[in-house]
């Protein structure tokens, strides 16, 4: 059972349909136990950082994340989820995040032209990730669904499972062990979207 995080994210219902979609079993949630007992867990998310922890924080969810990825359940995030998990975002002034990955959120350079990114680009898949059980029947630079102005400057670069170009590349997937995220959106990312969450929910099918 994957527990997704309902903290008013405005992507969980297409999140929501398109696991479901792909056979996974889930239950959406909003309460901290849940989350806490989940063999694995997905956070969703668009908008604003600071928004979101705001939510996380006043659900209780903030405090029980790094619980359960040290605990070793998979996890994956997506979009603003992905972003979260660093240490600090700069998006509307510097903030505390929930600091399971080292890096800094960052606005995207102005060379990457128009900001904010919306629309396919290319995940070029880092090659000790190619086997990769997330990336599955999903081949080098296909393209998936992009809609952010910030990205994750992550500070580890071992964990970087694969970049996208706009201006300079940028991790658009990390994968640590049994975290795992994504800063496009699967969910709106056609055959190869559905794959990754594919590929996600049989990761967390064998956890059990």
């Amino acid at each position: 059972m994957i527990a997704v995080i309902n903290y008013g994210a405005g992507n969980l219902p297409n999140v929501v349909r398109a696991l479901r979609h792909v056979g996974a079993d889930l239950t959406v949630t909003d309460d901290p136990q849940v989350v806490r007992s989940a063999p694995a867990v997905v956070l969703p998310g668009v908008g604003a950082t600071a928004d979101t922890m705001r939510s996380l924080h006043e659900l209780g969810i903030a405090e029980v994340l790094p619980e359960v990825v040290a605990a070793g359940r998979p996890f994956l995030g997506i979009c603003v989820g992905m972003q979260v998990l660093l240490d600090t975002s700069l998006e509307f002034g510097a903030h505390a995040c929930l600091g399971i990955v080292p890096g800094t959120v960052r606005l995207l350079p102005e060379s990457a032209g128009k900001i904010p990114q919306i629309g396919w680009n290319q995940l070029r898949i880092a090659p000790d990730f190619a086997a990769h059980p997330l990336f599955t029947a999903i081949p080098d630079a296909s393209d998936f669904y992009f809609v952010h102005s910030y990205y994750c400057d992550v500070a580890d670069p071992a964990i970087v499972a694969g970049r996208t170009e706009y201006g300079p590349a940028f991790p658009a997937a990390i994968v640590r062990d049994n975290l795992a995220a994504v800063q496009f959106h699967p969910e709106k990312s056609g055959r190869c979207g559905l794959q990754l969450l594919r590929n996600f929910a049989a990761i967390a099918a064998r956890n059990q």
